[in-house]
């Protein structure tokens, strides 16, 4: 069965990841040699491959799902957004420079060719390659300079199946007007519609279906039903709960909760750090932005930053430093994550990043960090807790004065990694949490800083057990859910012939 489709979708966070990811282990589930394929994702989540390159989370997650290690070929051009106007450029996984808007426009030409001799290189390599768009496909102030949707569909060729979220509203329309505001060609692709977090009765959309498929000649090839469990591997901090609270908080196995809040900076990074706290039964995870929040809690995490000044600056503009400070004055715990690790430091050196020179830091560890052009790029394994620990590092400042003090990580030859003092402590290492031994230890430390007797980590939770049920719930959603039958034809042999345009298309010029 070889062949290849783009998943593309009516708005962000339709639901595109988690549909290719359902479909690479549906396929996988069969034998089939699959690898996912996004060509160009905007996210500051991200993780570090065996090749020692940075691709987005989503695409490890997609990995996952197809049973293979993560590589910079299943995302060949990431953009790391570190302000509203400019992003950092990381192409085959290595670092490239920082573009804005504008400028990135010239890159695109040259980068296309990556990208399409990238995806030859994997359909070569697979029986299927299932691509994820970026955004919408109908963002037609960019259709001309378009790698990631209608562009990269028409220069390989691909079926593209079109996401509507209908938990948003509006999904009908959404998914009429993605199609009307294509182009013919681009149109003569759009071989589908797939119905996103669907709540009720399936029978109450039968009218609707039947409508889209008359006005547009496609059909709906599936309604995937809303499940509470997929939260888990989320594209950014905004995906979750409106309230701010990660995952499902389950009741604690001992008598008290442990509350941690989490800072939302504004250009926050891999996110998805906190996520194994809240697989912990009595274990409640809230992303904050109000000091008030942070006066409530038991532990504060400050986590990863793109924007590692601007974002501590940020800080101290809302209140949240001084409430950080408060907190740890306390004796209550904080723990830092790559560029929150760096904020909890004495001083930061920066002309690389923000171009800030030197600034202070929150004072809570005794380091210090200089920003290098070149960054780190690693997987480590190490020890923490007196636990075997593995995580991975994504960042320009270094740690370049440290005095002698505990190391919450040891490396195997004795180096330390991070720092703990007292109830603060501070890492690079992303990940740390998902090791289940770590996580536990982690916790109870927490808990005693926090003067929480009566909470008591759970002895079961299995990260990996978690991550792995909901690429199976996702396969089985595939196979129940869509028409799968369609979906082996388009794999087999592309988009149908004759497929209707549906004016208006986009004006000319």
């Amino acid at each position: 069965m070889p062949g290849s489709l783009l998943v593309a979708g009516t708005t962000s966070d339709a639901g595109k990841s988690v549909v290719v990811a359902g479909l690479c282990r549906w396929l996988a589930r069969q034998g089939v040699r699959v690898a996912p394929f996004k060509a160009q994702n905007m996210s500051n989540n991200s993780m570090v491959t065996l090749e020692g390159g940075e691709i987005g989370r989503a695409q490890a997650l997609q990995a996952a799902a197809c049973g293979i290690e993560p590589s910079v070929r299943f995302n060949p051009v990431l953009l790391k957004p570190g302000s509203d106007r400019s992003s950092q450029v990381v192409v085959l996984g290595k670092h490239t420079g920082t573009v804005s808007a504008m400028s990135y426009r010239d890159r695109k030409a040259a980068l296309l060719e990556t990208v399409l001799s990238t995806l030859a290189d994997l359909r070569a390599d697979y029986d299927v390659v299932v691509c994820e768009g970026a955004g919408s496909p109908t963002e037609i102030n960019l259709r001309a300079t378009d790698i990631a949707n209608m562009g990269l569909a028409r220069a390989a060729d691909l079926p593209v199946l079109v996401v509507g979220d209908i938990d948003r509203g509006g999904v009908f329309a959404h998914l009429f007007g993605t199609l009307a505001l294509l182009d013919p060609a681009d149109q003569a692709l759009v071989s589908g519609f797939v119905i996103n977090k669907f709540r009720g009765d399936p029978a109450l959309l039968e009218p609707g279906l039947r409508q889209l498929r008359a006005l547009t000649g496609r059909d709906v090839l599936g309604v995937l039903p809303w499940r509470d469990e997929l939260w888990l591997d989320a594209e950014d901090s905004l995906s979750y709960a409106a309230d701010g609270v990660v995952g499902r908080p389950v009741a604690p196995v001992g008598t008290q909760w442990l509350r941690i809040a989490v800072v939302r900076l504004p250009r926050i990074s891999n996110a998805t750090d906190v996520e194994a706290l809240a697989c912990e039964p009595g274990v409640s995870v809230r992303f904050v932005t109000d000091p008030s929040r942070v006066a409530d809690a038991d532990l504060v995490i400050i986590p990863g930053s793109k924007s590692t000044v601007d974002d501590l600056a940020w800080l101290h503009r809302t209140g949240l430093a001084a409430a950080v400070l408060s907190h740890a004055a306390e004796g209550l715990p904080v723990l830092g994550i790559c560029g929150g690790f760096q904020m909890l430091g004495k001083r930061i050196d920066d002309d690389v990043e923000s171009g800030a020179g030197i600034v202070d830091g929150l004072g809570l560890l005794p380091v210090e960090v200089a920003f290098s052009p070149e960054k780190t790029l690693a997987r480590s394994s190490g020890t923490a807790f007196g636990e075997p620990a593995t995580g991975y590092e994504i960042h320009h400042g270094q740690v370049v004065d440290r005095p002698d003090i505990p190391a919450l990580v040891t490396l195997p030859d004795g180096t330390p990694e991070g720092a703990a003092t007292g109830s603060v402590l501070g890492t690079h290492w992303h990940g740390l949490l998902e090791s289940d031994p770590v996580r536990r230890a982690f916790l109870r430390w927490a808990a005693d800083r926090a003067g929480r007797p009566g909470f008591t980590p759970a002895a079961d939770t299995s990260f990996s057990a978690a991550r792995t049920a909901q690429l199976d719930l996702l396969g089985d959603l595939v196979a129940g859910h869509l028409d799968t039958k369609t979906l082996h034809a388009l794999l087999a042999h592309g988009a149908p012939a004759g497929l209707p345009f549906i004016p208006p298309g986009p004006l000319p010029g």
